[in-house]
């Protein structure tokens, strides 16, 4: 039996992904619209989301609209503005209880269904516009959302490496969007963009739980109606030639630096070598056992905090860590003899074995939730692949050590980012 039993359908303008599990007590409803990130209307689109869900055209108060969600038995209901490689994803996510638990079985999964639509599809809108003052008011929090990457110095430090590393490319903007563009948003630019998302966007619903394959389409056939679209594809490639290291410092009042180093995997999420890549990030920086925190954090007691992440839509893997201004020389130094230590296959069976153990714990981890699952299932959408996680982990299972040195000697580093005090504050 597979571990994940997703159908997914094919309806005019959006696919349907219906998995049916017991191991939920409520029903997860995730609807995710995807577009091409671009500068001209990155703050619109991190902003329309919030806006969506402050209000719409039958509950036009923030209260009428939380109040219709206490009544079903306390859905919640939320949205996320991300990107995935070069793309701009917006999820509007619903939870609603499983009318099988509950004494009145009322139609739960329906109203749950009918009520996303409410928010995508008719909106809180004055003639060709969105409701005025809504719009000011998510203006005021899409800036504080925006201020607060600046106020979280390990954020901030990780931004400003993608910035510096991704010049010119559409990667190096952030979800949120740009501070000074959030003022030029109006109630009616904000809604012809609305308007075109819904029209163009790549569009997938997800529905997780106890439920009827076939009662889910029947609702769905019922209440989305939308337009066909040609999907709009980001053309990602990993592949770039890193001729010269950036290296970038930075002064601001912190007492701790922030070094982050970014590298080009030249690997992407689903590629044959993106299962090595895993592993390797896994013994690299990825978990506690990992050498940049051993190495830096336990050995050389260098670092605060050590770790490496992958970005596998983009081919990037980012190394984070906090030291001292003194130890900037001496950290860059051990973080680059992990890499050839890597590179030249200085790691044990045991650490090979060990990371692997926690890797497939994470992924088991992760889909223990509804919400974890439908964002390991979505990376197949992202990468337009069709890898199902028996095979994730069977690949991860079957990396050998020269796998993992292979694909090392691919990684190239692309830029260092210091934030480091002033000599004030050193």
């Amino acid at each position: 039996m597979s571990m994940v039993n997703e159908v997914i359908i094919n309806k005019q303008g959006y696919s349907l992904h219906i998995v049916k599990t017991e191991k939920y007590k409520t029903n997860t409803l995730v609807w995710k619209m995807k577009a091409p990130l671009q500068s001209n209307d990155v703050t619109l689109r991190g902003l329309l989301p919030h806006v969506l869900q402050s209000s719409s055209k039958n509950y036009p108060t923030t209260t009428a609209f939380r109040t219709y969600l206490d009544d079903l038995y306390g859905a919640s209901f939320f949205v996320d503005v991300a990107k995935k490689g070069e793309n701009h994803i917006m999820s509007f996510s619903i939870e609603v209880a499983n009318e099988k638990f509950l004494k009145d079985s009322e139609p739960l999964l329906k109203k749950g269904l009918q009520f996303l639509a409410e928010v995508l599809l008719n909106p809180n809108v004055e003639g060709n516009a969105f409701h005025k003052e809504t719009v000011e008011k998510e203006k005021r929090n899409q800036k504080v959302r925006i201020q607060s990457v600046f106020d979280d110095k390990m954020r901030y430090s990780n931004s400003r490496l993608v910035e510096e590393m991704c010049k010119g490319e559409p990667f190096a903007l952030h979800a949120n969007g740009n501070v000074n563009d959030v003022e030029r948003a109006t109630a009616s630019n904000l809604y012809e963009y609305y308007q075109k998302a819904i029209a163009e966007d790549s569009l997938d619903l997800y529905v997780i739980g106890d439920i009827d394959e076939q009662e889910v389409e029947s609702f769905c056939d019922e209440i989305f109606q939308l337009a066909e679209r040609d999907e709009k594809r980001v053309n990602s490639n990993a592949q770039k030639t890193v001729e010269e290291v950036k290296e970038v410092k930075e002064e601001q009042d912190v007492k701790q630096g922030k070094l982050n180093i970014g590298y080009r995997t030249n690997v992407m999420y689903g590629e044959e070598d993106y299962f090595a890549l895993q592993v390797f990030n896994g013994i690299f920086g990825g978990f506690s056992h990992s050498k940049l925190f051993i190495n830096v954090r336990e050995k050389a007691s260098l670092a605060y905090y050590a770790a490496s992440r992958l970005e596998s839509h983009k081919g990037l893997m980012m190394v984070m860590s906090g030291i001292d201004r003194k130890n900037y020389d001496q950290a860059v130094q051990i973080i680059k003899e992990q890499m050839d230590a890597m590179k030249n296959g200085e790691f044990t069976d045991g650490e090979l074995e060990q990371t692997k153990a926690v890797i497939k714990n994470q992924l088991l981890e992760t889909i223990d939730t509804s919400r974890g699952l439908v964002e390991v299932l979505y990376h197949n959408v992202v990468a337009q692949q069709q890898l199902v996680l028996e095979d994730w982990l069977e690949k991860v299972e079957r990396t050998t050590k020269q796998d993992i040195i292979d694909v090392a000697k691919k990684i190239n580093m692309d830029t260092i980012y210091f934030l480091t005090g002033t000599e004030a504050s050193a």
